[in-house]
């Protein structure tokens, strides 16, 4: 499913508009960037989380070389499944 798909799903479960449901789901996916780029979580209750993970400096290769290289500490974005949407993809509804 693409974002043009999701916008149409939300509009006919929201019952608004596409443009409504586009501009909402524009926005909070906004406020979802700009808050975990902060450094703080979002938790959206049975849905999951979203937040900035630290990954530790480590020892990697080169592929082509074989040669170690150093892969510096950095943050990444992470989402963790809360127990609702794990139980739905599992199929225990």
């Amino acid at each position: 499913m693409n974002k043009g798909e999701l916008v149409d799903k939300i509009a006919e479960k929201a019952n608004v508009t596409k443009k409504d449901a586009d501009s909402i789901l524009t926005a909070m996916l906004e406020v979802i960037l700009e808050t975990v780029a902060e450094g703080e979580k979002v938790t959206l209750v049975g849905f999951g989380t979203f937040e900035a993970r630290d990954r530790q400096a480590r020892e990697g290769r080169n592929p082509s070389t074989g040669q170690p290289i150093k892969i510096p500490a950095t943050k990444v974005p992470a989402f963790s499944a809360g127990k609702l949407f794990k139980d739905k993809v599992v199929g225990k509804e």
